[in-house]
């Protein structure tokens, strides 16, 4: 799958592939019903059903913005030992219309939990500005080494 052949605008897909999500032994997500993002230099950005959240969501003040999904709102989780993880689970609570199935749907990114694609774990998308996933199927240049510049290639 090569990041410069994925469409813009981006294409969301429903996906069955087996996603599991765990910090420190503690299980977050665990889902095989979930949808992806397809998005041109970008690895996939993976939305989870809120049914496969294992643990409560908290929302935080975070929002953003996305040209295409619309206004984002962030959450925040309490780990095991009692550490307060914010702003790392996004969903989109009025998404735009051609993004409709992941309404309320969550994304995470890439840490500091671990993530596990069909047995594979993952890597974050470079950088700290966006949430793909990269795993080894991934190929071509990714964005995100040097902020939200795209890459030249």
């Amino acid at each position: 799958m090569n990041v410069q052949s994925f469409p813009r605008p981006p294409r969301l897909e429903k996906i069955a592939r087996h996603i599991v999500i765990t910090l420190e032994g503690q299980e977050i997500a665990n889902t095989k019903d979930a949808y992806w993002v397809l998005e041109t230099h970008h690895p996939p950005t993976y939305y989870l059903p809120p049914s496969s959240i294992k643990v409560p969501l908290t929302r935080t003040g975070r929002r953003t913005w996305c040209e295409w999904k619309g206004a984002a709102t962030y959450h925040s989780l309490v780990a095991a030992d009692g550490t307060t993880i914010a702003n790392r689970i996004w969903s989109y609570d009025q998404p735009t219309p051609d993004f409709e199935p992941i309404r309320g749907y969550l994304s995470l990114y890439a840490g500091p939990w671990q993530c596990i694609v069909d047995g594979e774990e993952v890597q974050p998308q470079p950088g700290d500005f966006y949430g793909g996933w990269v795993t080894s199927e991934i190929q071509g240049i990714v964005k995100g080494k040097t902020g939200n510049l795209d890459p030249v290639v």
